[in-house]
């Protein structure tokens, strides 16, 4: 069985997952890099200008579809952790952290980002939260005791 902070997690990552493939199927320049990197080092092909003038058409069309499938299933998976979480808060701060840490990975990976020390501090403070979030315990009344209250 699944917990809810993982399905939370994995909502972030498919939410970080979203955003890489907007920008990826917004930004032909990008793709166009991309594939000029990939053909020069992975081939002997050396026309690859050419190539890919055109070749980033059908791959900007392939993100747009990750766009929407990510967005589907990270949805998917922060419904299940609105469930599965004691408080919404949890799922909500979970998500939003994960996304930011995946973000950030994946700015870093694809884009050689750099991120500045404000943005660490934030991602320091959100991550604290989250650990008092998930260290506090709610009471929780029984049944009897809820009748006798209403």
């Amino acid at each position: 069985m699944i917990s809810g902070s993982l399905y939370a997690s994995l909502a972030g990552f498919l939410g970080a997952a979203a955003s890489l493939s907007a920008k990826l199927s917004l930004g032909a320049d990008y793709v166009i890099e991309m594939c000029e990197t990939g053909l020069r080092e992975w081939t002997d092909f050396h026309d690859s200008p050419a190539v890919c003038e055109w070749v980033h058409y059908p791959l900007r069309l392939l993100c747009v579809g990750l766009l929407f499938m990510c967005n589907v299933i990270m949805w998917t998976f922060f419904s299940k952790a609105l469930q599965k979480c004691s408080s919404s808060a949890t799922a909500t701060v979970t998500t939003t952290a994960s996304n930011f840490i995946f973000s950030g990975i994946f700015g870093k990976l694809i884009f050689a980002e750099t991120h500045a020390a404000l943005w660490w501090a934030g991602i320091c403070l959100t991550l604290s939260g989250l650990l008092l979030l998930h260290g506090t315990t709610h009471p929780t009344l029984s049944q009897e005791e809820h009748k006798k209250n209403n």
